[in-house]
């Protein structure tokens, strides 16, 4: 019920490089892995078999770095090797979905495998929809098909794709841009599908006499949504974006991936009903938790190693590890030696001299248990902080991009 994307262009980011990021909420006990698929050719007349559907094959499909759900054939994220990024989000749309059709994890991977601009896979990802609509469950165990809207980037663009069925709408970003689980593009779009405004008048969506459609007042569907599920999300997000234009820089979308608000990369629990309950970095269990994150550096230089960053968990609490999936053979496989060590190749460690005391690799428990406080007010307690007091709900807390991004 969840997921946040931004994407950050040249202009809004500190090196002109462009960022993209994401945060995967699913259920808070599924997992999902880390996948890496090679660049292949195929034959002709082969098909593909996607999570609900069978397709006819590219001849030729890209290699790509992704996040999947165990049981999922699709994406929740991913980069491929010409430097395309793309994520999906839930939204709630008035058109009925089917047991059967494509899900937004498909579209993520078919745009990935088959496209080399953020252009190109809006094409692919939008003819297959009106081609072979949405459907299928996302969710492994109960039956929940539903609408999706995606961000798409490369190293120079990045669209916004809303969708409603066979429908959608796409906008291009011009700096910053962030998706959330609603509809969001009005009558802004400068792409859509061939019978937008018609479809949504002659379901009585949209006045006859009111021009070209807003696609979110036409085709969003609120019922049964928490009203606080995805506004005060995007909002956020926005901000956050708007507040370090200019300067971004991975740290930066790191930690708006980690945000709960007003306690910065501190989770704190809140009421259901609080307009905070769902944050950025989700703790919203049983229904969905953040399960997984990434963010992605995309060069326009194509000597430049393009770098991505995947997170395994909540993000709060999560270290991104890096990944450079287009670097030296040496440093993808083991298999294989690069012309030099690894610069990060273990080193031989000095034997202590006789009589050193022997220091633990970590510090006991006991040099830094006592900062724990049963009563009184909650301390941070961790080894190395100042153990200082938390604040408490309501507290101002600075901007988690305050000060120096590197």
């Amino acid at each position: 019920m969840g997921c946040d994307t931004l994407v950050a262009l040249a202009p809004g980011t500190r090196d002109r490089v462009t960022l993209f990021a994401k945060n995967s909420d699913r259920p808070p006990r599924e997992c999902q892995r880390i996948v890496q698929f090679p660049a292949r050719r195929h034959p002709s007349g082969s098909t593909v078999r996607c999570q609900y559907l069978e397709l006819p094959q590219v001849d030729e499909t890209a290699g790509i770095l992704g996040s999947q759900p165990y049981w999922l054939w699709g994406l929740e994220h991913g980069v491929n090797q010409h430097r395309v990024a793309i994520g999906n989000e839930m939204v709630f749309a008035r058109e009925s979905l089917g047991a059967s059709g494509l899900t937004g994890m498909d579209l993520v991977r078919l745009g990935l495998e088959r496209a080399r601009t953020a252009g190109e896979a809006l094409a692919v990802m939008t003819d297959l929809l009106e081609r072979h609509g949405q459907g299928g469950s996302g969710q492994a165990h109960v039956e929940w098909p539903y609408h999706n809207a995606f961000m798409i980037a490369d190293p120079l663009t990045a669209w916004i794709l809303e969708t409603s069925g066979r429908h959608w709408a796409a906008r291009r970003v011009a700096e910053v841009g962030n998706v959330s689980n609603g509809l969001a593009i009005g009558a802004d779009w400068d792409r859509g599908s061939r019978d937008l405004t018609d479809f949504a008048v002659a379901r009585g969506w949209w006045p006859r006499d009111a021009g070209r459609v807003d696609f979110a007042a036409a085709y969003a569907d609120e019922s049964g949504v928490p009203p606080n599920l995805a506004g005060a999300r995007r909002r956020r997000a926005a901000a956050l974006l708007a507040e370090a234009c200019g300067r971004l820089t991975p740290l930066n979308m790191r930690a708006i991936l980690r945000d709960h608000y007003d306690a910065g990369p501190v989770y704190r629990p809140r009421e259901f009903d609080d307009e905070h309950f769902f944050s950025l970095c989700m703790h919203a269990d049983p229904l969905d938790n953040t399960t997984a994150a990434m963010v992605a550096r995309l060069p326009a230089d194509p000597s430049a190693l393009g770098t991505t960053w995947v997170c395994l968990g909540s993000p709060c609490v999560g270290a991104f590890l890096p990944c450079y999936p287009e670097g030296p053979a040496g440093t993808r496989s083991r298999r294989s030696s690069p012309a030099r060590p690894p610069a990060w190749k273990p080193r031989p460690r000095r034997p202590a001299a006789a009589g050193e005391p022997r220091r633990p690799r970590w510090p006991s428990p006991r040099s830094w248990s006592g900062r724990w406080t049963p009563t009184g007010p909650r301390r941070s307690g961790l080894p190395g902080s100042s153990g200082g007091e938390l604040p408490g709900p309501g507290a101002h807390v600075p901007s988690p991009l305050a000060g120096p991004a590197t």
